[in-house]
């Protein structure tokens, strides 16, 4: 079976230039049974102000003209949004779900100290192990202050970028204390683990979460799970999903979750 890319970007986010009919037509290309948009809003982003304030208004009329276009027996689409969480925006947030009606929203941590870790000054003048543990303290600060999301994008998505990550630097054991509290609390409040699978781009060898990370989940409990390739375009969609359904049932995962209306739809892999 094929899995159902619950996260990709379109020219609705500051960082993508893609069609989404491109987006769209890849993933039925390949088979897959869905795929959610999940373009970025990620206000008060400093390094480049603006860059990501995402046209709700625009995005929302043209992702539900392709719904009502090519939503089929065989294939459907989702209208998603991903938040770059600051503890700031927490209200600012909470207001933005109130008023839209969002099928699903990813929760992810882009900015650290008004800094984002994919450009090299986060981590200038820094110990490796301190930006990322700091990193790590960051998210569980930012979902403690906002948790109305459905899943918790990339956990370790600052190892994308830092300048450790060719040495192969851990991204569980050395911060086992700090990712079991996100692990505990995402798990106590029903928020879904995100399994990323646009690490690969980036030089990492396991996805985001890495394998550790993802284990873990599992054995204290976690349940739902979404899986997404982050695709910026559309040759990455779906990107290396059949190697995902394997090591998700090989960890004990027999279903993973789609998102509609806000509420988890049970999709077994097998």
């Amino acid at each position: 079976m094929k899995i159902w890319d619950s996260h990709m970007h379109s020219r609705f986010s500051g960082d993508s230039e893609a069609d989404p009919v491109e987006m769209i037509l890849k993933a039925q290309r390949i088979g897959l049974p869905g795929i959610t948009f999940t373009d970025h809003l990620d206000w008060d982003f400093q390094e480049e102000p603006g860059l990501f304030d995402l046209d709700i208004p625009k995005y929302n009329e043209e992702i539900h003209q392709l719904m009502d276009k090519y939503n089929s027996q065989d294939f459907n689409i989702n209208y998603g949004i991903e938040l770059g969480l600051q503890t700031h925006l927490a209200n600012r947030h909470h207001l933005l779900l109130l008023e839209n009606n969002f099928d699903y929203v990813i929760g992810s941590l882009h900015v650290i100290d008004g800094m984002d870790p994919y450009y090299p000054a986060y981590f200038e003048g820094k110990d490796p192990t301190s930006a990322y543990n700091h990193a790590y303290e960051c998210m569980l600060e930012n979902i403690v202050a906002f948790n109305e999301f459905d899943s918790l994008g990339h956990l370790d998505y600052v190892f994308r970028y830092g300048p450790a990550k060719e040495l192969g630097i851990d991204s569980y054991d050395k911060y086992k204390n700090i990712v079991d509290e996100i692990l505990h609390y995402i798990i106590a409040h029903d928020i879904a683990l995100e399994i990323n699978t646009g690490a690969f781009r980036k030089g990492l060898k396991e996805p985001n979460p890495n394998i550790q990370i993802i284990k873990q989940y599992k054995n204290m409990g976690g349940k739902l799970i979404t899986i997404g390739a982050d695709a910026h375009s559309p040759e990455y969609v779906g990107e290396k999903f059949d190697e995902m359904e394997k090591l998700l049932t090989d960890i004990g995962f027999k279903s993973y979750q789609v998102f509609k209306s806000r509420t988890p739809i049970d999709i077994p892999f097998n």
